[in-house]
């Protein structure tokens, strides 16, 4: 979705030198694919063109700059990653806009605006740490090659553009069209569908991970990559391709797990046993055949029963799945902590240990934090009226110490709670306007020290 006057983009590698050690600046992890080309860092520059500025990304020839000229360059590339932080959520927001039909919004764009966002933000947290090495080592080399990029969906994601990886959901469905044509067999929808799971999870070997730990498997380009990913992604893959091949696939979530099927007036034919497995189960995994699942107990009958979600919800699902990857990570040296832990004891004013202060916040990995608040952030926009969903985002701002914004989302979120809820949250909520004063107060108290008379 490109506007009138796209940003131009840049992109460049950087490859410091101190002391015969080489240190990489790059923007993601290294691809699975070797096609997936080498890990860069993305820059930023400003040109004047006689009438405007405009944004570009310059690869300089292999050239050793001054000391001085490291820090602007490193400034400029901070900015750039600011710029595509903006664009992306920009670009994210316009793609999942009420303003559009549900049928018109697409999954894949939307979920490679978040993987752009987030590659970005921590683009720019790695260039914050190289910069703060380039003024402890002045004498550091720098070099510099170049590329420019016009729009958003240009610039590199694990070494292919947003564009790139769009086109492999259409090369996955060329791929499809061409084992329809080897089988010389007709578009019977089974026979799609056969088609469509032996390039996937044959062809190509997609596989789903029963239990999932890095977050990286939850962004759609890493799974286009590697084949492995979390059920939801691998789901949003199935669809988009049968959307490519003009089958409809449709989803819902049960208990746990996120099952998809093909829009039919005969649901039987799913669920007839071919070579040891339904096709209902090999498009959804092993949940369908597992008795611990509640997807094991569907039929036919009770697959028209469910609620079908939206793309939208769809997006908001792989969402959610990304916060709570997230947080796992944030609060992994907390064991057992829970967004909402600290909402029990306050409200109990029964117990001493009620009291809340700064002191006990526990200390949380911050860019996995800020990666949960940012995924938080994007699914509020899709679901602005869930309570809480903004009773979590406020918590997660508290783990962070925004007090004040914090204060701002827990208030808004007792407007929609249930009373029994907004009763739990109103004694935290004044905890957390005594913490944002004392903070306050630290910091006055901080800059009155740090004064020069």
């Amino acid at each position: 979705m490109l506007t009138s006057s796209p940003p131009r983009f840049s992109y460049s590698t950087t490859m410091a030198t101190v002391n015969g050690v080489a240190a990489s600046l790059t923007v993601s992890a290294t691809p699975h694919q070797s096609n997936c080309g080498d890990r860069r860092s993305l820059r930023y520059d400003r040109r004047w063109n006689g009438k405007q500025t405009h944004r570009s990304l310059s690869l300089l020839a292999a050239a050793a700059t001054p000391f001085s000229s490291q820090t602007r360059a490193h400034s400029s590339r901070s900015d750039f990653y600011l710029e595509v932080l903006k664009a992306a959520r920009e670009k994210f927001t316009q793609e999942i806009s009420f303003q559009s039909k549900d049928k018109d919004v697409s999954i894949a764009k939307a979920l490679l605006y978040v993987a752009a966002e987030d590659e970005a933000f921590m683009a720019f947290n790695r260039e914050k740490d190289a910069r703060s090495f380039m003024n402890e080592r002045s004498d550091a080399p720098v070099s510099f090659e170049t590329n420019e990029w016009d729009c958003l969906e240009a610039v590199p994601l694990a070494g292919r553009s947003i564009y790139e990886w769009l086109n492999e959901l259409d090369c996955i469905a060329k791929e499809v069209e061409a084992e329809l044509v080897s089988r010389d067999i007709g578009c019977h929808l089974v026979e799609v569908l056969e088609a469509v799971n032996v390039v996937l999870f044959e062809s190509r070997g997609f596989k789903r991970f029963p239990v999932l730990h890095d977050p990286k498997y939850s962004y759609l380009h890493t799974v286009l990559s590697s084949g492995c990913g979390s059920a939801i992604l691998l789901s949003v893959i199935y669809i988009e391709v049968c959307r490519r091949l003009g089958v409809t696939i449709v989803g819902s979530r049960v208990g746990e797990d996120f099952l998809i099927w093909p829009q039919t007036g005969n649901p039987e034919e799913l669920f007839k046993v071919s070579s040891g497995h339904s096709m209902f189960a090999t498009v959804n995994g092993r949940c369908v055949e597992d008795p611990r699942s509640r997807a094991s107990d569907l039929t036919s009958n009770s697959l028209l029963g469910l609620d079908i979600a939206t793309n939208r919800d769809i997006i908001g699902i792989a969402l959610a799945n990304l916060i709570r990857l997230h947080w796992k990570r944030a609060s992994k040296m907390n064991h057992g902590l829970m967004l909402t832990s600290p909402l029990r004891p306050v409200h109990d004013r029964n117990e001493k240990s009620g009291k809340t202060d700064s002191s006990k916040v526990p200390l949380l990995r911050p860019q996995d934090l800020r990666l949960a608040i940012m995924a938080s952030e994007k699914l509020l926009i899709l679901q602005p009226h869930n309570w809480a969903l903004r009773r979590d985002h406020g918590m997660l701002l508290y783990y962070s110490r925004d007090y004040g914004e914090a204060v701002q989302e827990l208030s808004i979120c007792m407007a929609f709670a249930p009373v029994e809820e907004a009763e739990v949250l109103e004694p935290f909520v004044e905890k957390l306007h005594l913490l944002r004063l004392e903070s306050s107060w630290k910091s006055l108290e901080h800059t009155d020290r740090m004064a020069v008379p």
